[in-house]
């Protein structure tokens, strides 16, 4: 077993085929099937089901997914810590994440990363459950995992990093029905747009509200997250979000009220318990610095006397300003240019 069979093996996998998978990495479609069955032939056991033309991961397929991502990024970490000596930092990151967190805060954290370190590069993993994220850092196949604190993390170690805060947004033009903040006892009756069931956020704002004595009143069930503020947006109903994500909705003319008494749960990371490789712990610490500069500037808005609501705002909006500026400075994403 070497290093670039494990590379086609997870190709295959990440790419749903062999024809897929062979495009991506521009080798010839014969030289990565004869590559995979030799890895097959080497383990003694089958990794992918023939089904058809297809192929469907076999159960020892799935085992080596996490150890092969593993052994790929530490290689790749190797290679790179020899390369960057006196260059920057470069590598993959593979991260885990319950699915509302890629959006509030994963994806500002990992887009303003890539604007200083360009030759990092990302993959992230979504799921709806804790447990699940918990298990894909376990097996191998990400090396950290952001979700909602307290979790079962076993041998993992764990960090508390902040609480997300949930707010009220309700359809454009109806300010005046809603106080501000808003007693949760109000939204009695209130017909709600929400995301899929089962998944960890719809459960915790419907056990928050259940504890309130409120059974919510759902008369919107979307699959996709992103069609909820739209759905809002256009007077299908209320929604309870993090505060970050409704911040769109505010700058479009959404209502935004804070609850009483307040929504916040705490957000963490896990990760194993052996060293992190030299560019995740650089985006670790990064995301720190960043989560820190976000926490210090609502403290600095609502200590001016802003609500928490108008302190985020405030606060986004002089981050959206910077991101501009570096961005109109010294941005990648330009055209290619005649040499």
């Amino acid at each position: 077993m070497d290093l670039r069979q494990m590379e086609y093996f997870l190709a295959v996998v990440d790419h749903g085929g062999v024809n897929r998978a062979a495009a991506a990495l521009r080798v010839a479609q014969p030289s990565l099937s004869q590559a995979v069955r030799k890895l097959e032939k080497d383990l003694g056991t089958e990794l992918f089901h023939r089904v058809g033309r297809g192929l469907v991961v076999a159960p020892a397929g799935q085992a080596l997914v996490g150890p092969a991502r593993m052994i790929l990024r530490e290689t790749e970490a190797a290679e790179n810590a020899v390369r960057s000596v006196g260059q920057g930092l470069g590598g993959r990151i593979d991260i885990a994440t319950l699915s509302d967190m890629s959006t509030d805060p994963l994806s500002s954290w990992v887009a303003r990363f890539r604007s200083e370190v360009p030759d990092a590069r990302f993959r992230i993993e979504e799921r709806d459950e804790a447990a699940d994220v918990v298990d894909l850092v376990r097996s191998g196949a990400c090396e950290i995992g952001f979700l909602a604190m307290p979790v079962a993390a076993g041998e993992l170690a764990s960090e508390e990093m902040s609480d997300q805060n949930f707010v009220l947004v309700c359809p454009p033009g109806t300010d005046a029905s809603w106080p501000d903040p808003t007693p949760v006892e109000a939204l009695a009756g209130v017909p709600f747009v929400m995301g899929e069931r089962g998944t960890a956020t719809r459960d915790y704002i419907e056990n928050t509200l259940r504890r309130h004595g409120i059974e919510p009143r759902i008369v919107v069930e979307v699959p996709q997250r992103g069609a909820v503020l739209p759905m809002v947006l256009s007077g299908g109903g209320a929604a309870i979000i993090p505060l970050r994500i409704a911040l769109d909705a505010r700058h479009r003319g959404g209502v935004v009220r804070e609850l009483s008494p307040a929504l916040s749960r705490p957000l963490g990371m896990v990760h194993r318990a052996s060293r992190l490789t030299a560019i995740t712990t650089e985006f670790v610490e990064f995301s720190t610095r960043s989560l820190q500069s976000w926490l210090r500037g609502i403290e600095r808005n609502t200590s001016r006397g802003h609500s928490l609501v108008e302190a985020a705002s405030l606060t986004a909006l002089a981050a959206d300003h910077r991101v501009r500026d570096r961005n109109y400075r010294d941005s990648e994403v330009r055209p290619a240019t005649d040499s």
